[in-house]
């Protein structure tokens, strides 16, 4: 059950602390937050029927999603040298004993469960300081420790950085099994998977609406690859570009309003915007090379591509309008896959090198290249998380693929789903509020 939450601050110490940004992860030198999680204090009311371990289940999950944040270091409670709750924030807190065992960080709490509610309270410590930096109370229908977990590991990541994280998002994907496909959707931390789509053909390049109500991808299901958007609240499908030819899907505008296609229906593979609403289309490329894989920048005002214009596929930019092209990749025979950080600036592909592909990002000037994988597998489909902090890819081995997460700067990767056939193209969501 999602939670119904009622949040908020009955305690700062100074004024607005809890959105002041103290580190900047995004540092060539950042290293990971040493963080002390206390197992949370339970009450129960009325003898309610509830695990007696809730206090260390709860714990245990805001830890597990602090690790998923990728900026985190959650210590092993069997060095506390404390690991009593403070019942409240003005409980002595011996903070020399924390920073011996290397904590920056501290999180304390207790929970209060009923038949009907539970509530959290919690307070995040600066260790080195001695400061409070916010207490915050959680109120919850029922019992659902996950989702005040992730509440609670939301409200410290942006106490800390500025930034809410990707806690409350999803990673679509295909799911492909011999030679039949469909789209599938997990929760971040991997939970909850369930299918989209029941075409059972080949199917690819999922793009999510940013409002998240709408998923957009082409699909052979009718014998042509065709361009479909499925309304994901009412299960609704309808075809949009269904043109003689190759009918490929590009990402959304950022307003919503309007769809990048690859089309070949006048000759080769060119680039158009379709306006939604009237599915009227504006062809923005006309050349003799092939063009593909666009993908919009967050301001809207740019448009990242694939051309083999130059003799080679590589990543080129260019207006709206289909002016100003320039090409962005010059390293490498083989860039694809296009993908705009949300937070602009950077723009991850996958480019092959040494015979495999592997994840790189490079500025939109053409400038700062860097690679992000390096092992034996094939690293593809590059997709943003909206912090623009992670990045969601693909990676196969021989026949097998999975689904991976990892930090912008290549480090503290994880598995994401790696069961059920071939997994591809993974695309991640906008934030779910």
């Amino acid at each position: 059950m999602l939670i119904a939450v009622v949040i908020f601050m009955f305690l700062a110490v100074g004024s607005e602390v809890a959105a002041k940004v103290y580190i900047d992860v995004d540092s060539p030198n950042f290293q990971l937050f040493p963080i002390a999680v206390c197992d949370f204090d339970v009450t129960y009311v009325h003898a309610a029927a509830k695990s007696k371990d809730s206090g260390i289940e709860l714990a245990d999950e805001v830890k597990r999603y602090l690790t998923m944040a990728g900026f985190f270091n959650p210590l092993n409670k069997k060095s506390f040298l404390d690991d009593k709750s403070a019942r409240s924030p003005s409980d002595a807190i011996i903070f020399a004993d924390w920073a011996m065992i290397g904590a920056d960080y501290l999180v304390k709490g207790n929970i209060k469960q009923s038949e009907k509610e539970t509530i959290s309270e919690c307070r995040l410590f600066d260790v080195i300081k001695g400061d409070l930096l916010f207490n915050k109370k959680y109120i919850s229908a029922g019992n659902d420790l996950k989702a005040l977990a992730k509440n609670i590991a939301s409200d410290i990541l942006f106490t800390l950085t500025g930034d809410e994280g990707d806690f409350n998002t999803q990673i679509a994907f295909v799911a492909k099994k011999v030679n039949k496909a469909d789209i599938y959707m997990v929760n971040y931390d991997g939970s909850d998977r369930k299918a989209l789509t029941n075409h059972r053909s080949i199917i690819v390049s999922p793009r999510w609406s940013p409002d998240g109500r709408f998923l957009a991808f082409t699909s052979f299901k009718d014998g042509n690859p065709e361009v479909y958007i499925r309304d994901l609240k009412n299960g609704s499908e309808r075809k949009v570009a269904s043109f003689e030819g190759l009918n490929l899907c590009g990402y959304w505008s950022p307003d919503g309003q309007k769809l990048l296609l690859t089309l070949s229906k006048d000759g080769n593979e060119e680039l158009y915007i379709l306006e939604i609403s009237n599915l009227k289309l504006k062809r923005l490329t006309n050349s003799y090379s092939i063009d593909v894989s666009p993908a919009w920048s967050p301001d809207g005002k740019k448009i990242a591509f694939v051309s083999n214009r130059g003799g080679s596929p590589q990543i080129y930019s260019m207006d709206t309008d289909g002016n100003n092209v320039k090409r962005i990749t010059y390293e490498g025979n083989y860039n694809t896959s296009p993908s705009w950080s949300p937070r602009g600036g950077r723009i991850a592909y996958e480019g092959l090198i040494n015979h495999k592909y592997q994840i790189f990002t490079i500025d939109e000037e053409g400038n700062n290249l860097l690679q992000l994988t390096f092992n034996a597998a094939d690293n593809e489909s590059p997709s943003w998380s909206p912090s623009g902090r992670q990045i969601a890819y693909s990676s196969k081995i021989n026949s097998k693929s999975k689904i991976c997460i990892m930090n912008a700067n290549g480090l503290n990767g994880r598995i994401l789903q790696e069961n059920g056939g071939s997994l591809t193209m993974p695309m991640w969501s906008p934030r779910f509020k």
